[in-house]
């Protein structure tokens, strides 16, 4: 057991909220998690340390216990046995993050909160996933079919998923009566959790399974096929039913949910239905009027510019948008001008210019005499 304070090794205050305290977890979690830290023997043992403390602090009972008495509140436990000590941090890594990664657009796999449930004969359903996938905006637009590859706990198959050797059966685990749970007591507290002999089945292998040493599964890569409508946007969520994890000795799989991410787009920003973005102009095109092409997600469209177009201004495509996710309507495409001003001048075109501010004078801009109006008072 480490003896570090669990806020310190966190990186969190001491009242920090539950969801505070879980992404700080996952935040260390990924950084010393072994996988990446192959070379790094102490990365383990950070991680351990990370877990044992995210282990204590998620929990309002042993977080309690903890803040009153510190390490001293689990010390007993762990040297009284009957179940009571701490289960190995990488199932508890596992509560947040699940077994892999990779793939398709460089997905982050991780594991859906409240996986496990318990059903009849010790089986348990196998916990729900998470896939990051990253999608462009175009294919955001008019919709996808992605094939991505995870990894992810599939039915042994060499038991069938009984977890034990054929002809072998499972017994009542001796440890907590079959109930599949323990209580210890924690300094002024008694705190019931899964079992450490069966893992919460209630039962243990006579005769287990060679291949999955009786747990009824195995890590596999799968492959999915994923259509994706037309109109998702950055967090929308998909979910493939039973393509989460296998349940433990015979329980239903999980279920999978792909969460999409908009790559950034060189030209567009999407508000919503909407796309926005800014096309540069001469100011002779402003000044005069004209037309002009630009892009848009189905390719090229002109818009018409009125001569006297002033810098800012907005103008609606109608129907360019991205279609809404339920309706299937299409929103609008913003285009804001931006005119541009010659860097540097000839000095015949400078010339030209100067005799034209002459002409001008204040009587052809609108906009600078509002705005000297309102500035009146400050130069007074």
């Amino acid at each position: 057991m480490s003896e570090e304070d669990y806020y310190e090794l966190l990186g969190v205050s001491r009242d920090a909220s539950a969801e505070e305290i879980k992404k700080a977890y996952r935040k260390k979690a990924i950084q010393f998690h072994p996988d990446k830290n192959p070379d790094d023997p102490s990365a383990e043992e950070k991680f351990k340390e990370i877990s044992e403390a995210y282990e204590v602090l998620k929990d309002s009972e042993k977080k309690a216990a903890y803040d009153r008495f510190g390490h001293a509140a689990f010390k007993q436990s762990a040297r009284g046995g009957g179940g009571g000590g701490f289960h190995d941090p990488f199932d508890i890594f596992k509560e947040v993050f699940g077994s892999g990664g990779g793939g398709v657009g460089g997905g982050i796999f991780e594991e859906f909160f409240g996986g496990g449930r318990s059903s009849q004969g010790g089986a348990q359903r196998g916990s729900d996933l998470r896939y990051d996938l990253e999608i462009s905006l175009e294919e955001a637009a008019k919709g996808v079919t992605k094939e991505i590859s995870y990894r992810r706990a599939v039915p042994c198959n060499r038991c069938e998923g009984s977890g034990s050797e054929p002809d072998s059966r499972t017994i009542r685990c001796s440890t907590c009566g079959g109930s599949g749970q323990v209580t210890s007591s924690r300094g002024f507290f008694s705190v019931r959790q899964s079992c450490p002999g069966c893992h919460g089945s209630g039962v243990v292998m006579e005769n287990p399974c060679k291949k999955c040493q009786g747990e009824g599964r195995v890590m596999e890569t799968s492959k999915v096929k994923l259509h994706i409508p037309a109109g998702v946007e950055t967090g929308s969520k998909l979910r493939s039913a039973g393509n989460g994890e296998a349940g433990n000795l015979g329980g239903v799989s999980g279920d999978l949910y792909v969460v999409i991410h908009l790559k950034e787009h060189d030209i567009f920003e999407r508000q919503g239905d909407n796309l926005f973005c800014e096309i540069p102009i001469k100011f002779t095109l402003a000044a005069l009027g004209g037309t002009i092409d630009l892009p848009t997600l189905t390719g090229k469209a002109s818009l018409k510019i009125p001569a006297g177009t002033q810098s800012g201004t907005t103008f609606r495509l109608r129907g360019h948008g991205v279609p809404n996710l339920r309706s299937g309507r299409k929103g609008d495409q913003l285009v804001r001008m931006q005119i541009e001003v010659p860097a540097k001048l000839k000095a015949d075109q400078r010339k030209l210019l100067e005799d034209f501010a002459i002409a001008c004078g204040d009587a052809e801009n609108p906009v600078s005499k509002t705005f000297l109006k309102k500035a009146k008072q400050f130069f007074e």
